[in-house]
């Protein structure tokens, strides 16, 4: 059989000593979450095998199982040579939902809470050459709001924007061999206007770090420097300064040395930020003409069956007209960030906080680990241009301008990053943001552009209040959204992060959308021009997002299908999309 999902899953940190562990593993179901006490890694056969990386409940695991799994289990054995042996073993999961324990060789080797970031276990002290075996016990209490689920269903059907669940391993799995002495991890902050990048980082144990950059394979920098084990910072000088641009992509290539260690890398030159009204990219004014993207796909759930089917995405979006996406209520894998910073493609990395009780103090710890897992992870990525910790908070206490939890998460992203701006919450319930962020899903293109006018007029005279008739008297969307302008407007950029998300469907299929579905694709072009072109032509808004790229499962809100095809010539879409918008330069 060949190997699901082959490919190295991390470009910007990728060493040639690894080996994956995708394939067949055995697995059990564990509904009374007892398999560490009946220490079920000694049972001699399991009953069933399931295909790593994908998910219980997805086709391709090969179990296809979609009712709630409190607990799963996996184990798989492999070799490890004396030559892979002789330095540190590292064994890695792109991601796991939600909290799983790792046994290696029988003895405890570690554990993680939570299921959409990385992380990674030295078990050198726990393998030998030869054969060994790797048990993980995985608990997932979607349910309990107690943990993030973004966008995975909590009844058992999938129902409105809440679509099937994901268990257990859901990214690739890995094993790297190191040297005694390695990188465990570094940042790239760069200066476009000086062409330099500051490198900084961990090391395990002394020697001497060097970096070298290459642009097209010739080499444009290169820094050595002593590390005696722990933080380095290092300076490197540019010899060539190019551009990360949108639509064109632009890396440097980074390699870095230390003693036997090598790590092969990346970065981008470019600048993101917001200024006045405007967003600046390379310190030109650029529109975000972004859809959203769910990271869902038929077969695969959370996870793309093939590589190609992350870069088709991608090129489904810009066939749309489209410059970039908010990756919504997902971390998505690091490999499909790769194929975004590739290819000048702009995204918002978010965090799946629905399913959490804001309330609970636990929701504390949840984002301070988690959401710093997440940011530090991706921080190195030029394709993302900003961050957004919650998306529509909903009906907790301390709502409106009072909430500690989103002020806290905000000012702890940009402690995080400060190069990049934040928003604290995507519509609804905000605090603090440097943008102006709206869903706004009405679907009457007179009443959409007459409220948008509205807004940017009365802006032209100062801040408004919370509590102005504009705000409280303004019927808003439609399926149950309830008003989303609940935080004073004091001039910050405007973002319209969710609109349109027009139901199209044939009549073979069932599902939803918001408003009523146009009767034939003339009537869609109307509504979705009229809608499109109130944001574009209004010289106060820096940004939109369509809901969405494509259906999933019963919402049809999509402009291409689950199985990602057209719906309609998307040429007309795309025309609309890439008319020159009032604010750009």
């Amino acid at each position: 059989m060949n190997m699901p999902r082959a490919e190295h899953p991390n470009p910007q940190w990728e060493r040639a000593s690894w080996k994956n562990l995708n394939g067949l593993w055995d697995f059990s179901f564990d509904f009374g979450c007892s398999a560490l006490e009946r220490e079920l890694w000694k049972e001699e056969t399991w009953d069933r095998q399931i295909l790593v990386p994908f998910c219980p409940e997805s086709k391709l695991s090969g179990i296809g199982y979609t009712d709630f799994m409190d607990g799963v289990a996996y184990r798989r054995t492999f070799t490890l040579t004396e030559e892979e042996g002789k330095g540190r073993v590292l064994l890695h999961f792109g991601a796991v939902d939600y909290e799983c324990v790792l046994v290696v060789n029988g003895q405890r080797a570690g554990s993680h809470k939570g299921g959409y970031t990385s992380f990674s276990f030295d078990i050198t002290s726990f393998v030998t050459a030869g054969e060994n075996t790797l048990f993980l016990a995985v608990q997932d209490h979607v349910r309990s709001g107690l943990q993030p689920k973004g966008k995975q269903a909590d009844k058992y059907y999938s129902n409105a924007c809440d679509y099937t669940r994901t268990t257990g391993i859901w990214q690739t799995v890995w094993l790297e061999f190191v040297p005694e002495n390695y990188i465990v991890s570094a940042r790239y902050y760069t200066d476009v206007e000086n062409g330099k990048v500051t490198l900084t980082g961990e090391t395990k144990g002394a020697g001497t770090l060097t970096a070298q950059a290459s642009w097209e394979g010739k080499e444009v920098g290169r820094v050595s420097l002593p590390v005696s084990g722990g933080f380095f910072s290092a300076q490197l000088d540019l010899s060539e300064t190019h551009l990360w641009e949108p639509g064109k992509g632009g890396l440097y290539d980074l390699t870095l040395t230390f003693g036997e260690d090598r790590v092969q890398s990346y970065f981008g030159l470019r600048t993101a930020k917001f200024e006045g009204r405007k967003f600046l990219l390379n310190g030109k004014s650029l529109f975000l003409r972004t859809v959203l993207d769910q990271g869902f796909y038929p077969d695969g759930i959370y996870t793309a069956p093939t590589e190609e089917d992350l870069v088709k995405d991608i090129q489904l979006s810009y066939d749309a007209g489209f410059n970039g996406a908010r990756l919504h209520e997902k971390v998505f894998e690091a490999r499909f960030l790769y194929h975004c910073d590739r290819l000048g493609y702009i995204v918002w990395g978010e965090y799946p906080n629905w399913g959490m009780d804001h309330s609970n103090p636990l929701a504390t710890e949840t984002y301070l680990n988690e959401w710093s897992e997440a940011v530090e992870r991706d921080f190195n990525h030029p394709a993302i241009v900003g961050w957004c910790p919650f998306n529509e908070t909903w009906g907790y206490h301390e709502e409106k301008e009072q909430n500690a939890l989103l002020s806290s998460i905000y000012k702890l992203t940009k402690r995080l990053d400060p190069t990049r701006p934040c928003i604290d919450s995507s519509g609804n319930f905000r605090v603090m943001s440097e943008v102006y962020d709206i869903h706004d899903y009405d679907q009457d293109p007179v009443t959409f552009k007459a409220r948008w006018n509205g807004l940017t007029e009365l802006a032209k005279q100062g801040p408004i209040p919370a509590d102005h008739p504009f705000f409280t008297d303004t019927p808003w969307g439609e399926h149950g959204h309830a008003p989303l302008f609940c935080q004073p407007y004091d001039g910050q950029p405007i973002y319209v992060s969710e609109y349109g998300g027009i139901r199209w469907v044939d009549e073979s299929l069932e599902g939803w959308g918001y408003g009523n579905a146009p009767k034939t694709a003339e009537e869609f072009f109307a509504r979705y021009k009229g809608l499109t072109e109130a944001l574009l032509q209004d010289p106060e808004i820096c940004g939109f997002c369509y809901t969405q790229l494509y259906d999933i499962e019963q919402e049809v809100n999509g402009l291409y299908t689950y199985g990602r095809q057209q719906k309609f010539d998307i040429n007309i879409i795309k025309e609309i999309n890439q008319q020159k918008a009032a604010i750009e330069d």
